[in-house]
């Protein structure tokens, strides 16, 4: 049997699909949110030192705080220098992590303190505050937010549909510009026949249809 070595074989080598990053700071290592996250399929798991916030996906920088995390650094003023760092980055956000509710709902100096914190955090640092239930819930905000990070921004489109026939394609062309809407490209093209001719007419011509606008039309086309 003779084989062709000309001949083009598909590679058996399967295209990684790529999936969005999440980095979590080494102090997260043990937390039973990185477990979640690793089991994740959805998104891809790096952990390292980082000098700022516990999570960063893209230039989002993520702080995550439990109840009794939040009471701690708001009493040890660490959570304002963490907010100030984080400033550093595009976005920034506070998860914060179980039923803050209970807390609140206690009458209690400590319940005070929290509302005026919670306050001052979207006031004062205008960073957003994400309430999650518990891990596994914030393990699923890093991992949408991570997706929705990942999604390639699409182009705007000036127009909502494409015509289809030459003269559809025509008048669509005449209608991108400023001041000339629909009876005015028929007309245009009714006059002229082409895109060529109607845009290397002369003014006096023009002026005809577009009255005092054909000066806009001309000076575009220039320059």
């Amino acid at each position: 049997m003779i084989y062709n070595i000309f001949k083009k074989t598909k590679s058996r080598k399967k295209s990684k699909i790529k999936t969005p990053l999440i980095v979590a700071d080494i102090h997260e290592k043990n937390s039973l949110v990185i477990s979640e996250l690793h089991k994740s399929t959805q998104v891809r798991l790096e952990i390292k030192s980082l000098k700022i916030a516990d999570y960063l996906i893209g230039d989002i920088a993520i702080e995550r705080k439990t109840i009794s995390d939040l009471i701690n650094s708001m009493i040890s003023k660490r959570l304002i220098q963490q907010l100030t760092q984080m400033k550093k980055y595009s976005q920034s956000i506070l998860i914060i992590e179980g039923d803050i509710y209970e807390t609140l709902n206690e009458n209690t100096n400590i319940s005070k303190a929290i509302r005026g914190l919670i306050l001052s955090i979207s006031t004062n640092y205008q960073t957003p505050i994400i309430f999650s239930q518990d891990y596994e819930d914030t393990a699923k905000y890093l991992i949408t937010l991570a997706k929705q990070k990942f999604k390639p921004k699409t182009q705007i489109s000036f127009h909502s549909r494409i015509p289809k026939t030459i003269k559809e394609q025509k008048q669509y062309i005449l209608e991108s510009f400023p001041n000339i809407g629909p009876k005015k490209a028929k007309k245009l093209l009714e006059k002229f026949g082409t895109i060529n001719k109607t845009i290397n007419a002369a003014e006096e011509e023009l002026e005809k249809i577009l009255k005092s606008r054909v000066k806009d039309f001309k000076k575009l086309l220039e320059n």
